[in-house]
This record gives C-alpha cells, sequence and structure tokens, in this order.
C-alpha cells in the first residue's frame, strides 16, 4: 500500500485536474450565465469574454473575482432583491417556479452575475458591498464610521452608501492630481483609487442601457421611428428652411442621452457589419445609436442586447436564455473568429490553470519537506509527481495564454513572472531527476509557488492580456531577448534557493551531510554558469533590439542597468570560485544575495517609473520588495556564521550522525 501511495495520490489530484477541463454549462432550467458571458466583446484593444470584463472589473473594484453574498444578506437579502425588481414598471409577475429558481441563489456571485446585475438592474447591485476602503483617515473624512460591513479587517462598502460623498470625493482627487503619483500618500493612493472604482462602476452600469432606462427595447423602437423625420427636420432648421419643431424635439432628447452613453460604457460590445471594411470598428450601444441617424438605422445587434436587458429585468428566464442563443448564432456567422475567441478565453478563465499550479506546488514542498524528516522515499516520490502535474499544468497555461494572444510566453510584467516560475520549475525538475534526493522538488516547488503568487497579486490590477506596449510589439525579438533573459533570471533565483536549502539544513537541522552539501555546490555552481550565459545572451539580445527600436545599443536605463548587474554578479561568483577567494560556503551566500540583486534588477527598477522600460511600474511593490531583501540577508548573515555552530557540523552532533 505505501508503495502505491505516489501513484494514488497522484491520481487523485489528476482526476481533480481533469475535472476543470469541462467546459462550463448552464443548466436547462437556469439563467445561461456562461452563454452569456461567452459572447465577445472588444476591451483594452483587444477581443474578449464578456466573463473577462467581469472578472477583471470586479478585481479592480474589490479585489475579488466573485462576490461574498455575506454581508449582503445572503439568500434572505436575495428574495427582497427580487422582490423589488418584480415591482419595476417593466416587471412581469414572478411565478412559483421563479421564486424556486430564484431562492436557491448560492452565496457567492459570480463575475458574470455580478456584471449582469449591475448593468441591468443597477438598483439592486448598488446595495451590494463591492468597494473595498481600508485607509481609516479617509473612512473618517468620508463619515463613512457607521455604514458599511467589516470582514478581515477591511471595510465594504455599496455604492448608495458612497453616492453621497461623490463631491467629496470629486475635490480630494481634484487636489491629488496636481502631487506627483511617485510622492503620494496612502491616504491620497487609497483616495483616487475609490474615485477610480466608482468610476468604472458607473460605465458597467451604463454597458448595455442607459442607466436610468425602465424599456430599453422600447425607447429604441420609439427612437427610430422619430428618427428619419427628426433628421430631415434638423437639415431643414440648419439650412433655414422650415422645419417640423415637435419632430426634432422627439429625438433630441434621445440623441443627448446617447451621447451621454457613448461616453460612458464600458466595453465594445456591437461588432462591426458584415459588410464593413474595417473588422475592428467595434463601437458600444450609445455610439451605435448615436451613428444610426446617420446610416442604416439601429443595428440588430443593439436591439439583441436591449431585449437581453429587458428579459432579465422581468425575469424571463426562457426568453433571457433564447435571445442569448439566437444572439451567439447570429454572432458565428458575422464574426466567428472572435465567437471562438471569446469562448476559448472563457473556457481558459474557468479552469485556472495557474491558481491550481499554486496549490500544488505547495502540497508537493509540503512533502518534500515531510519526507526530509522521516526519509521516506515514497513522499519524495509523491512529491515529484505532484511537482511533474504541476509543470504540465502550468505549461498548459502558458501555451493557452501563446494561443489566446498570438505572442509568444512574455508580452508584460505578469507573463514574465510566470515564465520565471515555469523555468524554475523545469531546471528543479531536471535537478531532481539526477540527484533524486528530494533538493530540487523542494526548489522547484518553492520558487514555483512564490513566482504565481506574485503573478496573482500582479493580475490584481485588471487584464493580464492587455495590448502590449509598442516597443514590445515585435515578435521576432520577444520570441528572443524576453525569454532568453527570463530564463538567465530563472536560474539564478534557482541557484539562490537551492543556497537557502543548504543554510537552513545546516544551520537549523542535523540532515546536511557531507555528501549532500557537496550535492548542492555541485549544483548551485553549474546552475550560476548556466544563469551566467543566459543572461549575458539575453542582455546582448536586448541591445540588439534597442539599437533597432530606438536607435542606440546601451543607454544606461535602469532595466538595461538591472540585467547588467545580474550578468555582472552571476560572473563574479563564478571568478570568485575559480580564484579560489570562496568555497562551498561562500559560493552560497553570494548565490543567496543573487536573490537581491534580481529582485532589485526585475521588479525594482520598476518602482521607479522613469525610463524606457517603465511600462511595467509596479505601484507599492517597494515595501515587499525590501521585505524580501531582508530576509535573502537574514539567510546570508545565517550562511556566515562559523560552521562549529551549525547543527550538521557541531561536533557534539557528529558522533550521533555517524
Amino acid at each position: 500500500m505505501k508503495k502505491r501511495l505516489p501513484l494514488i495520490l497522484l491520481g487523485v489530484i489528476l482526476l481533480w485536474t481533469l475535472s476543470a477541463l469541462r467546459p462550463a454549462r448552464d443548466k436547462a432550467d437556469a439563467l445561461k450565465v456562461h452563454a452569456f458571458g461567452r459572447l465577445p466583446v472588444v476591451l483594452n484593444g483587444r477581443v474578449q469574454p464578456i466573463d473577462s470584463v467581469a472578472r477583471n472589473a470586479l478585481i479592480i473594484i474589490s479585489g475579488k473575482q466573485s462576490l461574498t453574498l455575506e454581508g449582503n444578506g445572503g439568500n434572505k437579502k436575495y428574495w427582497g432583491d427580487l422582490l423589488e425588481i418584480s415591482q419595476h414598471a417593466d416587471a412581469a409577475p414572478l411565478k412559483l417556479r421563479d421564486w424556486w429558481q430564484f431562492g436557491k441563489h448560492p452565496q457567492k456571485m459570480t463575475a458574470v452575475e455580478w456584471l449582469m446585475e449591475a448593468a441591468m438592474t443597477p438598483d439592486v447591485a448598488d446595495r451590494r458591498y463591492i468597494f473595498r476602503i481600508h485607509h481609516p483617515e479617509v473612512i473618517r473624512d468620508m463619515e463613512l464610521e457607521t455604514g458599511g460591513v467589516e470582514k478581515s479587517g477591511m471595510h465594504w462598502y455599496s455604492y448608495n452608501e458612497l453616492k453621497p460623498k461623490f463631491s467629496l470625493i470629486m475635490e480630494q482627487v481634484e487636489r491629488i492630481r496636481g502631487i506627483d503619483a511617485k510622492l503620494r500618500s496612502p491616504y491620497e493612493r487609497q483616495m483616487t483609487q475609490v474615485f477610480s472604482s466608482l468610476g468604472l462602476y458607473r460605465r458597467i452600469k451604463n454597458s448595455f442601457r442607459p442607466e436610468e432606462s425602465h424599456n430599453f427595447p422600447a425607447e429604441i423602437q420609439a427612437y427610430e421611428q422619430n428618427l428619419r423625420p427628426g433628421i430631415a427636420a434638423i437639415r431643414n432648421q440648419m439650412a433655414g428652411r422650415s422645419f417640423d419643431e415637435k419632430a426634432v424635439e422627439a429625438i433630441r432628447g434621445s440623441l443627448q442621452q446617447y451621447e451621454q452613453l457613448r461616453k460612458l460604457a464600458y466595453p465594445l460590445i456591437i461588432p462591426p457589419s458584415p459588410n464593413s471594411a474595417d473588422r475592428e470598428a467595434w463601437s458600444n450601444i450609445g455610439t451605435s445609436l448615436v451613428n444610426a441617424a446617420f446610416s442604416n438605422g439601429v443595428p440588430p445587434e443593439v436591439t439583441a442586447y436591449a431585449n437581453m436587458v429587458s428579459a432579465y429585468r422581468r425575469n424571463d428566464l426562457s426568453t433571457f436564455n433564447h435571445i442569448v442563443e439566437g444572439f451567439r448564432v447570429h454572432l458565428e456567422h458575422s464574426i466567428p473568429a472572435e465567437v471562438k475567441k471569446g469562448s476559448r478565453e472563457h473556457f481558459f478563465n474557468s479552469y485556472a490553470p495557474f491558481r491550481k499550479s499554486i496549490v500544488l506546488y505547495l502540497f508537493a514542498f509540503v512533502l518534500a519537506c515531510c519526507s526530509w524528516l522521516n526519509m521516506s522515499d515514497n513522499l519524495r516520490k509523491s512529491a515529484f509527481y505532484l511537482i511533474i502535474l504541476s509543470f504540465v499544468i502550468h505549461t498548459s497555461g502558458l501555451i493557452f495564454r501563446m494561443v489566446l494572444e498570438g505572442r509568444p510566453p512574455v508580452t508584460n510584467l505578469y507573463s514574465s513572472a510566470v515564465f520565471i516560475g515555469w523555468g524554475a520549475v523545469l531546471l528543479g525538475l531536471i535537478l531532481e531527476r539526477f540527484h533524486r534526493n528530494g533538493i530540487g522538488i523542494v526548489t522547484a516547488a518553492s520558487v514555483g509557488f512564490v513566482t504565481l503568487l506574485i503573478a496573482h497579486f500582479l493580475s490584481l490590477k485588471g487584464d493580464t492580456m492587455e495590448m502590449m506596449q509598442a516597443v514590445l510589439d515585435t515578435n521576432a525579438w520577444l520570441a528572443t531577448h524576453v525569454v532568453v533573459i527570463n530564463l538567465g533570471y530563472s536560474s539564478t533565483y534557482i541557484a539562490g534557493f537551492l543556497a537557502i536549502i543548504y543554510v537552513l539544513r545546516g544551520v537549523f537541522t542535523t540532515s546536511l551531510t557531507k555528501d549532500t552539501a557537496k550535492s548542492l555546490g555541485r549544483m548551485v555552481y553549474g546552475i550560476v554558469c548556466f544563469a551566467t550565459l543566459f543572461s549575458f545572451v539575453g542582455t546582448v539580445l536586448g541591445g540588439i533590439w534597442a539599437d533597432q527600436s530606438w536607435g542606440r545599443f546601451w543607454g544606461w536605463d535602469p532595466k538595461e542597468n538591472g540585467a547588467l548587474m545580474i550578468v555582472i554578479w552571476n560572473a563574479t561568483i563564478l571568478h570568485a570560485r575559480w580564484g579560489g577567494m570562496i568555497r562551498e560556503r561562500g559560493i552560497m551566500v553570494m548565490a543567496i544575495f543573487g536573490n537581491v540583486i534580481t529582485s532589485w534588477s526585475y521588479f525594482g527598477v520598476n518602482t521607479l517609473a522613469i525610463g524606457l522600460h517603465s511600462y511595467g511600474h509596479m505601484d507599492g511593490s517597494y515595501k515587499w520588495l525590501m521585505i524580501f531583501n531582508a530576509v535573502q540577508v537574514v539567510f546570508m548573515v545565517c550562511g556566515g556564521i562559523p560552521q562549529r555552530f551549525w547543527l550538521s557540523f557541531a561536533p557534539r552532533f557528529q558522533g550521533a550522525k555517524a
């Protein structure tokens, strides 16, 4: 049984992973949330499903990809909200079946469900506690002490609570705009974030219809009927001829409303007409309705979305589902490539490979450490198989992103963190394949976990597949310079984490035998050689790219200086070793400091927000970077303690170990 434990564990985890590969489906008698979430739109210059828009918007506003109904009243409050919806002017009477269906609403609301509620029944969504405010002075100045919900040390507020404070927020933001972003205090950054979140929420509420509209299909129908005579009357007025004042008044209010909607609506949800030469000419509902005055009328896509909104507000489940399915068939004929891309990204969002990898890396790390404590090879094998499975999932996520973006694996700071972790795990697996002592597993799991965790926090800023900066928009160089230099970064981190294992096992345990110490020394030396080669070649390739893009090979840009620092430090380690200035323990201490050099060169220079590489600016990361560096210095100090004080080399333990 013990011998089969690794395979049994792998089988269970594999089944859990495969279960996530099933495309998300809507139940026959339920609202077609997933079908709606797959519909393609354009935002941030790229085609994406409504599901991605919802997830990224909710992350920006609340820092989460789903909305917990705890604090919002849960099911009881949802019943009350449903009753209020049923009393809208355009609402149909609720049947017993409707109460049964919606009475079972879960304690969590997905991002798409939240977006649908915010855009179609905002009077209900306005009471949801989604705005996170943690700065006590902001809460005090906005007089919010008696409102909101407190959970996990955070204060959450609804739109209805913040709306009366908008003039106060605007006044503060006008003052803050005159302050350099790098010099703003935590109070000022929090106030700016609240203002941005409120603005984004308002744009979402106006994405599928005017916020104050109650019967959007009827309003569009009246607008179409009055459009032709109204435009003719306006032209007569402009030409100085007699005109029908009633016809002008009939469309003036609508045009003003739709012009405002054009400015507010968030994603571009109306695709170009099949006869359009410009396949990227997407528009929002407001733009389409304004342009209808000068074209062939209101596009059918506008009417389809208006009917969806109306059916949702009436709680007409079957009609909503029928419209969504019909609209999807229509889009499959007019824009098949965009529909396919929306479906693929929706699947990727539900598959969530990097989040699964984080869990598995952590699990493998624990198993590998336990194998050291009781010297169980079964636990080591289990951890090894888990790392392989995690690596496969990690790789599938990278490939999936490449297919979705049509780009190499590194396009922004988020994807580079994911790729560095992938490269580190690959190196760790190679080490474990040759040495089979658990060291490669622990290193791969720890670096993979940390880098994906960093990527997760980077994703909290919103869309991770955003359009690249113009300077990066060159596939050939992305496939060479960026990939090669990130492999150099991965190798440097692996060497540093191996050195940390050497120090921790030597100083705090009795498990660092002479053979293990020599094995770790060979690992670190070999990987530093590998890191020196790749970081050097990647830096040279970056200079060639810079020469073609900017007209100069080297400009002492902070990012360029950081890359050079990594090359110089790795070369310094090798020269010190070859020159006999350091031995086994010295190379370990220097490799740990390589973590500091690489982190500063990779993440630290982005906090400066200067230079031609400032497209990766990371606001608020400086504190965590300094904490990480301080921890590395602690490890270096431990490594500098004379070995007679290390548990693994202390004389009183030598006899016991022998």
